[in-house]
């Protein structure tokens, strides 16, 4: 069977469909935990121009699983990655970041995040970066799993307490 999907950097036109599905990766946090996660609306509108801002930007990578058809590319998932600096606050050295991976919900089960992420990790990795962090979701068993079986190790657990 022939992929129809590649894995390759977002374009200004993936941007509306990418930003559906960052919109989504917003709620789903806010759902698990809404005083901890924000969720302002409308989101996408939102996504849309903060991922403009990142498509050029020096050391920001961000891909997109696009699925070929007879128009325009259908936007499966994507993935937005940056190096990032040394953060004494956070105890952690230069790094690469994984800041999002979110994955259609009729695209999953297809290898699609593997791929994102995969890809995602040789980007920074030759940009420089010596290792790659992320955040997950504690809840986010399946998000958690996949992370694991491409290398991740837990190091950190987030906590929050509300004040008052």
């Amino acid at each position: 069977m022939t992929t129809r999907w590649s894995v390759r950097p977002a374009r200004p036109e993936d941007l509306p469909q990418t930003a559906k599905l960052a919109a989504a990766l917003v709620r789903l946090h806010h759902a698990y935990d809404p005083l901890r996660f924000m969720c302002l609306e409308p989101v996408e509108r939102g996504y849309e121009a903060f991922l403009a801002t990142q498509l050029d930007r020096a050391g920001v990578v961000v891909l997109v699983a696009a699925e070929r058809g007879e128009g325009p590319d259908t936007i499966l998932g994507y993935v937005m990655a940056s190096l990032e600096d040394r953060d004494w606050s956070d105890l952690r050295d230069a790094c690469g970041k994984i800041h999002d991976v979110y994955v259609a919900e009729r695209a999953r089960g297809r290898g699609v995040a593997t791929r994102l992420v995969e890809e995602a990790l040789a980007r920074l990795e030759a940009l420089g970066a010596p290792r790659v962090v992320l955040m997950t979701a504690w809840q986010n068993e399946t998000a958690r799993a996949l992370f694991e079986r491409l290398g991740f190790r837990p190091t950190m657990i987030e906590m929050t307490r509300e004040s008052g």
